[in-house]
């Protein structure tokens, strides 16, 4: 690869981020880390390497003909445009959506140094053999992050530039990524936008730390001092976090206290002659927070969605939730107004443009989107969650143009405002800077050492361990 250089380069991504005055040089055998707060302007120096936005001013040379990127952008939008193809309900037919070779394979011949041999020995190595067939859009958020991951290394290109490529994969899937990539360095140029500091690999040699879309920083990786200083600034810890209050009148009615919140007896999910688990016993008593872990595709979705009643074999099963039996006649809302839920798939949901204020309080309804006028002790609750989240400048913001982790937690807020009965929290931390998962995990050691709340926490990093839960259910792959 050549010389890139970004002289004075301003550059606008839509309503949602822009790049200001950004100089920035990446000589050979240079590879870069890209870290930031959220919302500072990371994925969009990723994505401006990548020949996105629009320049307004300055100029980039030196780019190769061929960058690859891979981020949550690039896998929303193609997730997204895989559901648009259920549009084709409309007209009595069942959209299956593009199968995963397809995706795998898709404009294979644009790209002369496309490696086939490559692709079907990552497959192999991730064992993702069995999900070749199957939609894409039917993965799970770690699935697809590696269909893309592989896609890009099988099409070798001069500069792949790499956004959050670790979170969302268990910890094995994370570890054989890492060799991979420690492997690609020594073919292309490489960088990396990480959140998380700790998880920079040894092969980046240097950092770029960007705020408010402007790159304040470039730091080589060998000046001790410099890099010092710029991993305690993205270490910083938020102190004296104080829980906004549930409201008053908006409190589940009061379960038997001597029964269980959740109990699944011999649960089974399984599809066609594909057992996703069989046998399984879990019981959920109040105030025993539990976390749930297993490697990607090991059932954690389904296992969430069959608590959740959001899993249609939730009817096959023995499952007694929140004083009610599975089956006899309870509404999917009897079940929801005693839940708090937290999850990529629902970030991918919660597309509406409502303001960040709006999007804490629709909390208090279950609902994406607000569509009845907020009380004015509703007001006052979103507005202490937005100062604790450090949003109080920005109540009417659209949530459409709010970073990936800034979305987050605003989610998260929603799920907590009303001090549930049940808070599951798959994953929350996915996407976040140190700052705000920081944030987040103190926030759910505050609802841990809280009685009337009951968490049930997802989690592949070991790093992001809560004190306050002590129990434990283990899913394993077949």
């Amino acid at each position: 690869m050549n010389t890139i250089h970004i002289d004075n380069c301003t550059a606008t991504f839509g309503d949602r981020f822009f790049l200001e005055s950004i100089n920035w040089t990446l000589a050979p055998n240079q590879h870069w880390l890209i870290t930031g707060c959220n919302g500072s302007g990371k994925s969009a120096l990723a994505a401006l390497l990548a020949g996105m936005g629009i320049i307004t001013d300055g100029s980039i040379t030196g780019l190769p003909d061929h960058v690859e990127l891979v981020s949550f952008e690039v896998q929303r939008e193609l997730i997204e445009r895989e559901l648009k193809k259920d549009d084709a309900d409309i007209l009595d037919v069942i959209a299956e959506g593009t199968p995963v070779h397809e995706i795998l394979h898709e404009d294979a011949d644009r790209f002369p140094n496309f490696d086939r041999q490559l692709l079907e020995q990552l497959i192999q190595q991730f064992k993702l053999e069995h999900l070749l067939d199957r939609s894409f859009r039917k993965l799970s958020t770690g699935e697809t992050r590696k269909m893309l991951l592989l896609r890009s290394l099988a099409r070798k290109p001069a500069l792949l530039v790499l956004d959050e490529p670790f979170d969302g994969l268990d910890v094995e899937s994370a570890s054989m990524l890492l060799s991979l990539l420690a492997e690609q360095v020594q073919h292309s140029a490489l960088v990396l936008v990480l959140n998380r500091f700790d998880e920079m690999p040894d092969f980046i040699s240097h950092i770029a730390y960007v705020d408010a879309g402007q790159l304040h920083h470039c730091v080589d990786r060998t000046d001790e001092q410099a890099f010092n200083e710029l991993y305690q600034l993205l270490h910083i810890k938020t102190t004296e976090l104080q829980i906004p209050p549930a409201e008053v009148n908006n409190r589940p009615p009061a379960l038997n206290p001597e029964e269980p919140l959740v109990r699944l007896s011999n649960a089974r999910v399984a599809y066609g002659d594909a057992v996703v688990f069989d046998g399984l016993n879990w019981t959920i008593q109040p105030g025993q927070h539990w976390q749930l872990s297993g490697p990607n595709g090991s059932g954690k979705t389904c296992l969430l969605n069959l608590i959740t009643g959001d899993h249609p074999q939730c009817y096959t099963n023995d499952i007694f939730v929140f004083g009610m039996q599975r089956g006899n006649g309870e509404t999917i809302w009897q079940i929801k107004q005693y839940i708090g839920y937290v999850s990529t798939a629902l970030q991918w949901e919660y597309r509406t443009s409502t303001s960040v204020r709006n999007v804490i309080i629709s909390g208090c309804h279950d609902s994406i989107g607000l569509y009845q006028k907020p009380t004015d002790e509703q007001l006052k609750l979103a507005d202490q969650w937005l100062a604790l989240l450090g949003m109080s400048d920005r109540p009417h913001q659209p949530f459409n143009q709010l970073s990936f982790g800034d979305q987050r937690l605003l989610l998260i807020a929603r799920a907590m405002v009303k001090h549930p009965t049940l808070l599951i929290l798959d994953e929350p931390c996915l996407g976040l800077d140190d700052i705000n998962r920081q944030l987040v995990l103190a926030l759910i050691e505050k609802i841990c050492a809280a009685s009337e709340t009951t968490v049930l926490y997802v989690n592949h990093h070991a790093e992001d361990s809560i004190s306050g839960i002590k129990n434990y259910q283990q899913l394993t792959a077949d």
